[in-house]
């Protein structure tokens, strides 16, 4: 197993105590980092329905489709006769749902009664529960009370261990390598397609012998005028002298994620593109000074807000969150956002992802890193030139 048996018990108990605390006699998990947090079981499966069964005493049971299964009893610490294969037939058909299936095989072991003594957690905003999901549920489980457990296990995730902090380190030596070959693969003439393609290579060959996993996230390559917005990917265009092109991607080893962002500008950089950089790198380093635990969220955000003042500038969006264990579509744990309105308190071992990020008109600029909150300050994962990165004269 990647983790000793004693830290994944530790886990479940910590998810027993925050359901204890919100009143869940079981919780439904569906969301695939849970489950491989849970359970360790990792796999391209997730396009199709599967959860695990949390009773508040007793043993978990995962149910995934019948040929994934097996692929369970490899990579789980789970005992086979607690990993349960619905049917192919309920396999995407319109009026049938796998949770039909998984229901009543609950309640044939007797499992429907005890959790209907409280409520039940779903994990109403997993990407990955359908409102089919739970129409089948409510249809299903008359009995059952079923409630929203509000990222109760990515709550549980938002303080490392120190084995995961040592995968998220070697993820960040991928991420290092990664954007090595962004930089060098971004050119005047060459496609953005196969600027890509270098990043994805190198994200999976990984550094030093450490192979590298596949990201939540594919490589984020907004060019040009167009960098005045996220989350754009690439085409097949060429870059082109004067372009300025935002590049973030990640790094991931064993499912966990540390990503990064830098701008590369092909040329010298205008005036604009100089001063925002400045602005960024200064209200990040303003942000890091200020990382320890016990410092609430909010003084983080509000640091940030008030150095980019200094500049004439804001940034109404948030400025990092929590990361670890990631699937598709994101690496993010959806708890912990670095924002003016967030009350949460910084703890030892806490890891985010630190974004200054700014999209003005017909340009922008992005600068981040991968932290973890250490005892006294703060520990970057990931290392790479934190300055606007220029390539040509």
């Amino acid at each position: 197993m990647l983790f000793s048996q004693e830290e994944y018990d530790a886990r479940l108990a910590g998810v027993r105590a925050r359901m204890a605390r919100q009143g869940l006699s079981a919780l439904l998990v569906t969301d695939p980092a849970n489950l491989y947090y849970l359970t360790g079981y990792n796999a391209w499966s997730f396009y199709t329905p599967q959860v695990l069964f949390v009773p508040a005493d007793g043993p978990m049971l995962l149910f995934t489709r019948e040929m994934d299964a097996g692929g369970a009893t490899r990579t789980s610490w789970l005992p086979p006769e607690n990993i349960v294969g619905y049917p192919e037939r309920y396999v995407h058909r319109p009026h049938l749902h796998p949770f039909d299936w998984v229901a009543f095989a609950l309640r044939e072991r007797h499992l429907i009664a005890p959790a209907a003594a409280g409520c039940v957690g779903l994990e109403m905003d997993s990407h990955f529960f359908s409102p089919k999901a739970y129409r089948s549920l409510v249809n299903a489980v008359p009995e059952w009370t079923l409630v929203d457990c509000f990222e109760l296990v990515n709550w549980v995730r938002s303080v490392k261990s120190p084995a995961e902090l040592e995968l998220m380190r070697q993820a960040a030596r991928i991420c290092n390598g990664a954007m090595e070959a962004a930089v060098a693969g971004i050119a005047v003439g060459v496609r953005q397609c196969d600027a890509a393609a270098a990043i994805s290579s190198a994200q999976i060959s990984g550094v030093d012998g450490i192979g590298g996993d596949y990201p939540a996230i594919v490589p984020m390559l907004p060019t040009g005028e167009a960098a005045d917005t996220p989350h754009l990917t690439w085409s097949e265009e060429r870059f082109e002298a004067g372009q300025a092109v935002v590049v973030e991607l990640a790094g991931a080893y064993h499912r966990y994620h540390a990503p990064l962002a830098r701008t590369v500008v092909l040329g010298p950089p205008s005036d604009r593109l100089a001063k925002l950089a400045d602005a960024v790198a200064d209200g990040l380093d303003a942000v890091l000074t200020e990382v320890q635990p016990g410092v609430p969220v909010h003084e983080l955000a509000r640091t940030w807000n008030r150095t980019l003042a200094k500049y004439g500038l804001e940034k109404p969006s948030r400025i990092g969150y929590s990361i670890g264990i990631g699937y598709p579509p994101d690496w993010g744990e959806r708890t912990i956002s670095l924002r003016s309105e967030d009350e949460t308190v910084l703890a030892e071992n806490m890891t985010f992802h630190l974004i200054g990020g700014m999209w003005m008109d017909n340009y922008g600029y992005e600068l981040s890193e991968s932290i973890r909150v250490s005892p006294d300050g703060v520990e970057p994962l990931t290392s790479f030139p934190r300055e606007l990165l220029q390539k040509g004269s």
